[in-house]
């Protein structure tokens, strides 16, 4: 991170000096805000903290429960997500506390006893260079802790209205109104029917709405969207619990599927003792809810220590526990507006999270997704609220997100499927396969995927990294892929080890992406010397700072910093010890901040053991990689591709 740009300031430099308007922290609820996000879960607290790093927009959140979260819910921090975090600010931290899952394994009936199971498999978990971050379990009271802290050092000083509910979303006809929220202060059981036991109404009025507020989303309901689906008729329980047992994996996930007695999945957490198991419960009858089954935390023991058999499980306390259903349900949009005028009206009231897609805890999704939701959506309503884009960038929320979930809510069905589904017919198979008398195949009973199979297959998708925008406004085709092809365009940026030029400091490409809503355009330099001015790099640069159509000149504020909209950072082919950084384009070392002071940080080099050009398979005449404010690439285009870089541009950014 940088600091001292606008002069030397002591202390903890993760902290923001305040608005102006924020003095001493953010006071009571105000009759306006520009964003105004419902429910304090990892998607709202997301969007929260994205937009606390603007000094200019004020954003308030409110949560119905009276405290926040402390145990429980959701753990698992996929790659992606990680990544996020490390946007945010809180990467190490979360490394430091987190369980690091290395490795998955498998158990099965012994095929020559099914009353025992055995290790079947062991898989990296992560494959190697998918991320430059572990996937880890952290619970999501600590990643709730996490992004409270970004909030609280943001210039807002933001924190969550607890104890606030909304009891009506008042939707006016005139565009250009504000979005009128009805909240109610609650002195007692948050959970209380609708003005029974409650406290003081207000009524908010906010340029956005977004609801983050569960499977039961009030904000939802407002908007008239439903959730629909089905229930699977499969009942779970879940426990946090700390246990002595012989279970020779209770440190590693584990996915066990007995002959007979169910299937348990083993999370590890934080701490070096702590696990969670996920217990198969018996199948709901048609119409059944698990809530009637009186089921208790001793029944979720006993049926784990039945699972695990013949391995012993004593355990000496349960920190939390639950028990759920499965059921995948989603909405047909994740915004206010109506099917019919979805090219005709610009979004002003969202939702995010489980408040639009819910499904079944154990691949892990429900908290990622989530929270990539949120990081879609928050650097747009930046964009918008500081007139660096139109409103129309807002409709590119749920065209994305809404396509998103659905592959994820098809995922989810299969994968619950075959995690839940009997192990006999696989330990059968696997007796055969020894035995020579058939082969090892795929299937389950003849149909479905084998889960060990779809774990394997499907590791990149959980992990996060599959995701694949499809052209939009911010997304461009990919007539230029061959340039750049290991940066999929609609994909994250796959990052990349890389020198920085000015103090040979080894770091990755993805350490730029900070969530500060900025636009980067990676120059990766074609063969000839940089500092030549025939070279293809330098005539970029050239473009970039001397001619009108140039996107840093034509969207660039007034007296804003040079890279305060689009930040263009330099990849040369030169290792970093054959250039001089004062050779370079001085567009390359923009001066910015209150001094003037030039930033050094802009130009890298390849890493010696690990060259990004053959590692990305960038061509060696260079590329241009544009890159959105949430790291998905949105094009790619050669160095000398002007024009069409300031067109596309065009369509997204205002000019100033």
């Amino acid at each position: 991170m940088q600091f001292h740009q606008d002069g030397f300031r002591p202390g903890d430099p993760r902290v923001a000096l305040p608005a102006p308007d924020v003095v001493d922290g953010q006071g009571p609820l105000p009759d306006e805000v520009d964003v105004l996000v419902v429910g304090a879960g990892p998607a709202g607290l997301t969007l929260a903290a994205q937009l606390s790093a603007f000094a200019d927009v004020t954003t308030r959140v409110v949560e119905q429960k009276p405290d926040p979260m402390t145990r429980g819910q959701a753990d698992g921090v996929a790659v992606r997500t990680m990544e996020v975090f490390d946007a945010l600010g809180f990467a190490g931290p979360v490394l430091e506390e987190a369980y690091w899952v290395n490795e998955t394994t498998f158990w099965r009936p012994d095929p020559e006893d099914p009353t025992r199971i055995v290790r079947h498999r062991r898989i990296e978990d992560t494959p190697e260079g998918l991320s430059r971050f572990p996937h880890v379990i952290l619970n999501q009271a600590r990643v709730h802790d996490h992004l409270l802290d970004v909030m609280r050092r943001s210039p807002r000083r933001l924190e969550v209205d607890q104890a606030t509910r909304v009891v009506d979303v008042r939707v006016p006809d005139d565009p250009d109104a504000r979005v009128e929220v009805v909240l109610e202060h609650l002195d007692g059981d948050p959970d209380a029917a609708e003005g029974s036991d409650g406290g003081e109404r207000t009524t908010v009025r906010a340029r956005y709405v977004v609801g983050c507020d569960g499977a039961r989303s009030s904000v939802r309901e407002a908007i008239g969207r439903r959730l629909r689906g089905d229930s699977a008729n499969h009942a779970w329980g879940v426990m946090d619990v700390l246990v002595d047992t012989d279970f020779p994996d209770v440190r590693r996930k584990a996915a066990v599927q007995s002959a007979d007695a169910g299937s348990l999945l083993v999370i590890p957490r934080e701490g070096g003792h702590l696990v969670r198991l996920y217990v198969e419960l018996d199948e709901l009858a048609e119409g059944e809810r698990v809530a009637n089954r009186d089921v208790t935390v001793e029944h979720l023991v006993a049926a784990a220590r039945r699972i695990l058999s013949p391995h012993t499980l004593e355990v000496h306390e349960v920190a939390w526990w639950s028990v759920y259903e499965i059921g995948q349900r989603l909405t047909d949009r994740f915004d206010d507006v109506p099917e019919a005028l979805v090219d005709q009206r610009d979004p002003r009231v969202f939702i995010a999270g489980d408040a639009c897609h819910t499904h079944s805890p154990k691949a892990g999704q429900g908290m990622n997704v989530s929270i990539r939701d949120a990081f879609n959506l928050g650097w747009k309503l930046a964009a918008v609220l500081q007139g660096r884009s139109g409103p129309q960038l807002l409709r590119t929320y749920s065209e994305e997100r809404q396509a998103v979930a659905a592959e994820l809510i098809a995922f989810d069905r299969d994968f619950a499927a075959a995690f839940a589904a009997p192990a006999a017919a696989a330990a059968a198979r696997e007796r055969t396969s020894r035995d020579g008398t058939g082969e090892h195949g795929p299937g389950r009973d003849g149909a479905g995927e084998d889960f060990q199979a779809m774990f394997v297959r499907k590791g990149r998708y959980t992990a996060g990294v599959e995701t694949h925008y499809a052209p939009s406004l911010v997304t461009a085709g990919d007539p230029h892929q061959q340039l750049a092809a290991g940066f999929v365009v609609g994909t994250r940026l796959h990052s990349a080890p890389v020198v920085r030029l000015a103090d040979a400091r080894p770091m990755h490409l993805g350490d730029v992406l900070v969530a500060d809503g900025r636009w980067r355009l990676l120059a990766f330099g074609d063969a000839a010397d940089p500092g030549d001015p025939t070279s293809a790099l330098h005539g970029l640069c050239h473009f970039l700072a001397d001619d009108p159509a140039s996107p840093l000149r034509r969207h660039t504020p007034a007296g804003a910093d040079p890279d305060a909209v689009l930040d263009l950072r330099a990849v040369l082919q030169q290792p970093h010890d054959a250039l001089e950084p004062t050779a370079l384009h001085p567009v390359l070392r923009p001066r910015v901040g209150t001094h003037g002071l030039v930033d050094h940080e802009k130009v890298f080099c390849p890493s010696p053991t690990n060259d990004v050009f053959d590692l990305r398979r960038v061509s060696r005449s260079g590329a241009m990689v544009l890159v959105r404010p949430d790291h998905h690439v949105a094009h790619i285009l050669p160095l000398t591709a002007h024009a069409e870089l300031s067109a596309f541009l065009s369509q997204i950014l205002l000019p100033t």
